[in-house]
């Protein structure tokens, strides 16, 4: 799928955007998503804006997202996008829809009264679709998105496993963790699951660990090829890695598991630990009810650097620049992440609210993920990211780590080398 977006460059979208009449002004607006999960909480919500302002809001699902991304693909082609919609890739290609005129500038709306609107929301998830002064993307600096929830993904631990292991409380430490695992091992249980199979969910594990021991400037200092990947510190972040699979802390076949496997695993109480985003708090819920767990960060390495985790908005909706109804559209999203829209949303759909004023009032199961939020980080919002392929040879070589394949150092070298013919091709 994003081999597709990525080909509908930013001239295609600019050329193709005149080629329909633009619908004239109304008292409907119409909102596209792909939420499953949340359609009924937002059809209800429509209804009560309705009766509100009398402004009618269409909202159509379109699911599962690839057939969503698909669909807003070919509409911004056609000039027939929503009033508002969201953008389901990378930041690069949401800067194509910005410079192609197809998402409005939110930052005037943001900042009014004192900018009341914007200092509501956690200033991480509106960073996913905000642009600075001189960002690499040639985009006018400003916010382009709103942000409806909130996501990190941290550890989760089920409470009654861990008594049955004699385990009072949960690891504050990397080296807890790992004897806590033993005495799960001990009776029988198994320690940990996660959905490694995808590598997307490994990638972010691995970056906690790096940021936790050298810390972010070393990290990107190693994105712009200033480090080697075959630097003691990535060696350490690998061997993180082997001592999980030399300690028995991690499950056969973990880098094949798909993460709703995983989630299968941990609400079926077949392991003790996870690692897992805020999102499958409603997961759980769903598989089982009665399950008694807590959360709390993956347990720090080292005490030199924080240990971030991946945290920022979770699903985020733009507003057509082109819409007739773009003052209408606004004033709806402003109205859906008002701290009493918020908590309707956080309370019958399970996800953590955009708005910090809604957190007073989530479940307490959702209140220990939001304590993330503070120390959280991820991709959308670094200053630079790494080579895809570098990535990739990065996030497999930690997969034959973990099956006994290739040694830390092994693994780092092939990784270097995949960094250095890309450096040598210029892509840095």
């Amino acid at each position: 799928m994003r081999k597709l977006i990525m080909l509908c460059s930013c001239f295609m979208l600019i050329v193709l955007a005149g080629c329909s009449q633009p619908p004239k002004p109304s008292n409907k607006i119409i909102l596209w998503h792909w939420m499953t999960d949340r359609n009924d909480t937002f059809q209800k919500l429509a209804q009560q804006y309705k009766q509100e302002t009398g402004i009618e809001v269409t909202i159509q699902l379109f699911a599962p997202s690839d057939s969503y991304s698909q669909k807003v693909i070919a509409a911004a082609q056609a000039n027939v996008l929503p009033d508002i919609y969201g953008v389901l890739d990378k930041k690069s290609i949401v800067a194509d829809f910005i410079k192609a005129g197809l998402v409005a500038d939110l930052t005037d709306a943001m900042q009014a009264d004192g900018a009341s609107w914007e200092s509501s929301l956690f200033d991480k998830a509106l960073a996913d679709k905000r642009f600075d002064a001189g960002n690499s993307y040639g985009v006018k600096p400003g916010i382009y998105g709103v942000p409806i929830d909130v996501t990190n993904e941290q550890m989760v631990y089920n409470k009654k496993l861990l008594a049955k292991a004699g385990i009072a409380t949960p690891p504050r430490t990397y080296e807890e963790f790992i004897k806590d695992a033993q005495a799960l091992k001990r009776v029988g249980i198994t320690p940990f699951v996660s959905g490694w199979g995808e590598l997307w969910l490994l990638d972010c594990f691995a970056s906690n660990y790096a940021f936790n021991i050298m810390g972010e400037e070393k990290i990107f200092a190693t994105y712009r090829g200033q480090v080697k990947y075959t630097d003691s510190d990535w060696i350490k972040v690998f061997n993180v890695f082997a001592e999980l699979r030399n300690k028995g802390v991690l499950i056969d076949g973990i880098v094949t598991k798909g993460n709703k496997y995983a989630e299968q695993d941990f609400a079926l109480e077949r392991a003790a630990f996870a690692f897992n985003g805020s999102w499958s708090v409603n997961v759980y819920h769903d598989m089982n009810p009665s399950l008694d767990y807590g959360v709390i960060p993956p347990p720090p390495v080292s005490t030199l650097h924080p240990l971030k985790i991946w945290g920022s908005a979770g699903s985020t909706f733009v507003v057509n620049a082109g819409s007739p109804n773009k003052d209408k559209a606004i004033a709806f999203l402003k109205w859906l992440t008002t701290k009493e829209q918020q908590v309707v949303l956080a309370q019958e759909t399970n996800n953590l609210p955009s708005n910090k004023e809604a957190l007073s009032v989530i479940s307490p199961i959702l209140e220990e993920f939001a304590k993330g939020m503070d120390q959280s980080t991820h991709p959308n919002i670094w200053p630079l990211n790494e080579d895809p392929s570098v990535s990739e040879a990065f996030d497999k070589g930690i997969q034959d780590i973990i099956i006994g394949e290739k040694t830390q150092e092994q693994v780092a070298q092939d990784v270097q080398k995949v960094k250095d013919f890309q450096m040598a091709k210029g892509n840095h």
